[in-house]
């Protein structure tokens, strides 16, 4: 009987400076000779909201590829696996210490990282394109959260996506955001006919930027602590509706994942005016565990 491989994994919380707060994340540094199955599996066993499993490259120009599965599907793109999965190859050493800028080769195609230096470091990813797509009714949107009509803002919900689609709903406060909730029967109600997943993010605007939750059960998990590739589009809807300056330079933090008792914070910067030139999403990340994986 052949002796079982192993592989080694991190721990990491994403979008925090303290311990068990933030969205965890389980990066496997060093992923080759695993098949797409396995890494599905692999996946489901950890149960975080991603798992990220790093590969070689397809060009030199690229540091690592990185694959990201939710519990019961891949994405092209993620948020808080790009930064956390960062941090790890350049805690690992795989990216040279020192390092201010490189790319992530994802199925979205490269995504750019910079590392903005201090005390720890605090990692940007620049959003791929944003898109735009259908509205919802205001009034099935609120029907499938729990909430009334009157805690909806006059802001008709949409679909965006910078590689996840994503319904944005604005709320008028804190407790309306808290008081949500969204199952698979809550996104069907919201969705339609329409047969293609979602994300739903509710939030509303704060004198910080925005307080935010996102549920994503069609993805196998119900509500996300933190959404970095659901951040650059909120930025982008904020925009829109003026709900945010549209500034170049603006920064501002998204908070997430307060309501469920893991409080995340994710930095937003525009790079021309109404992020023309990019908008990118940051946030430091804290290192929980080690371990590994035999199969």
């Amino acid at each position: 009987m052949p002796s079982p491989r192993s592989y080694r994994y991190r721990v990491v919380d994403v979008f925090t400076t303290q311990p068990l707060e933030g969205n965890p994340l389980a990066v496997f540094p060093e992923a080759s000779g695993l098949d797409d199955v396995t890494m599905q599996k692999i996946a489901r066993e950890m149960n975080l909201s991603e798992t990220v499993f790093v590969v070689p490259a397809t060009r030199a120009s690229f540091s690592a590829g990185v694959r990201i599965f939710t519990p019961t599907r891949e994405l092209p793109f993620a948020g808080h696996p790009t930064v956390g999965t960062s941090f790890v190859l350049l805690d690992e050493g795989t990216v040279p210490a020192g390092t201010k800028q490189f790319v992530l080769e994802e199925k979205v195609g490269p995504v750019p990282v910079r590392v903005e230096t201090g005390e720890r470091p605090l990692i940007w990813l620049t959003t791929p394109p944003i898109s735009y797509g259908r509205t919802y009714d205001r009034l099935r949107c609120a029907q499938a959260l729990g909430i009334a009509a009157h805690d909806l803002l006059d802001i008709t919900p949409q679909w965006l996506s910078a590689g996840n689609p994503t319904v944005f709903i604005a709320l008028r406060d804190r407790r309306a955001v808290d008081d949500a909730w969204l199952d698979s029967h809550g996104v069907s109600i919201i969705k339609g006919a329409d047969a293609a997943p979602i994300c739903v993010f509710v939030f509303t605007p704060a004198p910080e930027g925005a307080y935010a939750r996102m549920f994503a059960p069609e993805y196998g998990v119900p509500e996300d602590p933190a959404t970095g590739s659901s951040t650059g589009p909120l930025a982008a809807f904020m925009i829109r509706h003026r709900l945010v300056s549209g500034a170049a330079g603006t920064r501002f933090v998204s908070e997430q994942g307060t309501k469920m008792g893991r409080r995340s914070i994710l930095y937003v910067e525009l790079h021309g005016e109404g992020g023309a030139d990019g908008i990118d999403v940051g946030g430091y990340v804290t290192p929980i565990a080690e371990g590994t994986l035999k199969l």
